[in-house]
């Protein structure tokens, strides 16, 4: 399926940092969801092996292997994950909701 999750540069580059530093075999990031947060659900991100993972959506970024869990994937499409550096101690992952006024 076509446009599930945009990726950023900066998401990129920032996953494949992630990945060089990752233990032996790990090759992608798994993005799913879990049960918290403000609208019950909050996204989480995992090490993975795609070669585990075999039928999940795979996206491939700028060298940056992203894999979406399946159970994640409504819950997804549409938004666009950044990489964001406010401080020195203030570094995240951020997923943004694109077509949430869609739904209203």
């Amino acid at each position: 399926m076509n446009n599930i999750l945009s990726v950023t540069s900066n998401a990129a580059n920032q996953i494949n940092k992630i990945i060089s530093n990752a233990p032996t075999g790990i090759d992608s990031v798994l993005v799913g969801i879990d049960k918290s947060g403000c609208s019950g659900y909050s996204y989480k991100l995992d090490f993975a092996k795609s070669t585990d993972l075999q039928g999940y959506e795979v996206i491939i970024h700028n060298g940056a292997k992203i894999i979406i869990d399946p159970k994640a994937t409504m819950f997804l499409i549409g938004s666009i994950m950044d990489y964001k550096t406010w401080s020195k101690f203030s570094m995240f992952f951020n997923i943004c909701i694109t077509n949430v006024f869609d739904l209203i």
